[in-house]
C-alpha cells in the first residue's frame, strides 16, 4: 500500500511543479452544466455588498504549486487574481490553508481555529484524494465532509465543495468514485455548491485543451491547470454568489 502511495504522490507532484508559462484562455473554457447550478452564496453575495471578500482555501497538494501552498501559480492565488480582475469594486483576499497527506477528519479538525483567524465569509474546500488513498471508509469519509460542511455553515460561512484532480496516469490506480459520489451527496443534501474538478480537467484533457498524460514531462501543463482552474472557480463564485447584482436585492 505504502507503494502504490508514494506512487501516486509523485505523479501528483509532477502536476504540479511547473514554471510560469503564458496560458491559452480558450484551453480554461467549461461548459456550464459543469460549473453552474442551484446553490447560492448568500453570505458571498452580503459580503461583496460590503465591499470585501475573504475567503479560505482547505485542501492537500494538489491546492499547491513547487511544494509551497503560497505560490503565486497556485490556483488560491490565480482565484484572488481573477477577482480582482472581475470585481475590481471590492476588496479581496483569498488565504491556502492546503497541505499535504491531510484526510477530511484531520481538516475538520483545524477548521476552528482557522476561522477564528481568519473569519471568512466564504471556504473553499478540496477533499477526497488522500482518503481514498488511504483506504478510508467511504461511510466514514461521507461523515467526516458532512460534519466538515455543518461545522462551516454554523460559523457563518459559505461552501464551496471540491472533488478529486482528474489524472488519466492514475485513473486506474485509484478508486475514488465512492468518496467523488458522497461529496456530490453532501453537496446536493446541504445545498452548498460542488466545483467538480475532475470532470472539468477530464474534459481539458479529452477535448484536447490540455494534454495532462504528458504532465510528468511538460512542467508548464500544471501552470496552466491551476490558472484556469482559478478562472472557472471565479466563475462560480460570481454566478452563485449573483455578484453581478451586489447592489440590488438578495437572492433567492
Amino acid at each position: 500500500m505504502r507503494t502504490v502511495v508514494a506512487a501516486i504522490l509523485m505523479v501528483i507532484a509532477g502536476v504540479c511543479g511547473a514554471e510560469a508559462q503564458p496560458v491559452d484562455v480558450d484551453a480554461c473554457a467549461v461548459p456550464g452544466y459543469m460549473l453552474f447550478g442551484d446553490n447560492l452564496l448568500q453570505r458571498v453575495w452580503a459580503a461583496a455588498k460590503a465591499n470585501h471578500l475573504k475567503i479560505v482555501v482547505f485542501g492537500t497538494t494538489s491546492s499547491t504549486l513547487a511544494g509551497s501552498e503560497t505560490s503565486p501559480d497556485a490556483y488560491p492565488a490565480r482565484l484572488e487574481a481573477t477577482l480582482r480582475r472581475l470585481l475590481p469594486g471590492l476588496t479581496i483576499d483569498v488565504v491556502s490553508y492546503a497541505k499535504p497527506r491531510q484526510t477530511a477528519e484531520r481538516m475538520v479538525k483545524g477548521f476552528d481555529k482557522v476561522l477564528k483567524e481568519e473569519k471568512p465569509v466564504l471556504a473553499i474546500w478540496q477533499t477526497g484524494t488522500y482518503d481514498a488513498m488511504q483506504g478510508v471508509d467511504p461511510k466514514e469519509f461521507l461523515l467526516n465532509v458532512t460534519a466538515g460542511v455543518e461545522k462551516l455553515r454554523a460559523a457563518g460561512v459559505d461552501v464551496i465543495l471540491v472533488n478529486m484532480q482528474y489524472n488519466p496516469r492514475t485513473e486506474n490506480i485509484l478508486a475514488i468514485e465512492a468518496y467523488s459520489e458522497n461529496l456530490r451527496w453532501v453537496a446536493r443534501e446541504r445545498q452548498v455548491p460542488l466545483f467538480d474538478r475532475f470532470a472539468i480537467m477530464r474534459n481539458w484533457n479529452d477535448s484536447g485543451a490540455i494534454d495532462l498524460f504528458a504532465a510528468t514531462k511538460d512542467i508548464a501543463i500544471a501552470k496552466r491547470v491551476h490558472e484556469c482552474i482559478g478562472r472557472a472557480l471565479a466563475s462560480l463564485i460570481i454566478d452563485a454568489g449573483r455578484l453581478g447584482a451586489v447592489e440590488g436585492k438578495a437572492p433567492q
